[in-house]
């Protein structure tokens, strides 16, 4: 079925707004205040999972590593199933397939940006890891497997080199590779299309809103000052003191 963009655009703008104010809800900053303290104002102030990991052990990070996934995702799939089996008139483009962009940049700058916190919010990697995950498994059913197999591998890389920052940024890059690719080989010769630039561009666009917002960490680890995370200590419930 078709539909003609002057008839659905304020959807956009209704989906782009509400998948923000979800991102502006942060799962960090709640878990620590159940606990009566305030994450912002422990390790690096980072109210994110590697931060909640170092400062309340493993097993809350990974709470608030799947909470803050689950929340980047829900936007998505929701937008999917809104607009599945869709496409833009006079085009072969799938609405559904910019419809999930807007959304997944939308929710994540409100986890970086929120309005709720000043403007101040987390670094965005598990939310964007589960917004490329759930944008991946709406594509085909068998993406589960390729997403758990970069997750898996990011966790390896993590474990292994104690770079938490930058295991995070290989696996959401590993992903947008992925979703790129899938993108190339369905819209082959449509490059110029205007529906086809902008989905692109949102979906580079959501990898450098990661990236900026580690833009500290790299040039620590280039420095050679980059903090390691230790999985080991943090699953033997040792807390680490910095961030």
């Amino acid at each position: 079925m078709e539909l003609q963009f002057s008839e659905i655009w304020y959807w956009f703008i209704v989906m782009a707004v509400a998948s923000y104010l979800i991102g502006c809800f942060n799962f960090a900053l709640l878990i620590s205040k159940i606990k009566h303290k305030d994450v912002r104002k422990m390790g690096s102030g980072n109210p994110g999972t590697m931060n909640m990991s170092r400062q309340f052990g493993l097993k809350i990070g990974a709470l608030t590593l799947f909470l803050d996934m689950v929340k980047g995702g829900l936007p998505v799939l929701i937008a999917h199933l809104i607009f599945r089996g869709y496409v833009f008139a006079g085009t072969d483009v799938y609405v559904a397939d910019l419809a999930r962009y807007v959304c997944g940049v939308s929710v994540i700058v409100g986890h970086i940006y929120p309005v709720t916190m000043k403007f101040k919010g987390g670094k965005g990697i598990a939310s964007t890891l589960g917004m490329f995950a759930f944008a991946l498994c709406c594509e085909y059913w068998w993406m589960i497997f390729v997403v758990l197999g970069i997750l898996l591998l990011t966790l390896f890389y993590i474990w292994a080199s104690e770079w938490g920052s930058m295991g995070s940024l290989l696996g959401v890059s590993l992903l947008a590779a992925v979703q790129g690719i899938l993108f190339c080989l369905r819209y082959a010769g449509e490059e110029t299309n205007g529906f086809v630039v902008a989905i692109f561009l949102l979906l580079l666009f959501d990898c450098f809103l990661t990236w900026f917002a580690h833009r500290k960490n790299i040039i620590a680890l280039l420095a050679g000052e980059e903090h390691h995370t230790s999985v080991k200590k943090l699953s033997h419930g040792k807390k680490e003191s910095r961030g």
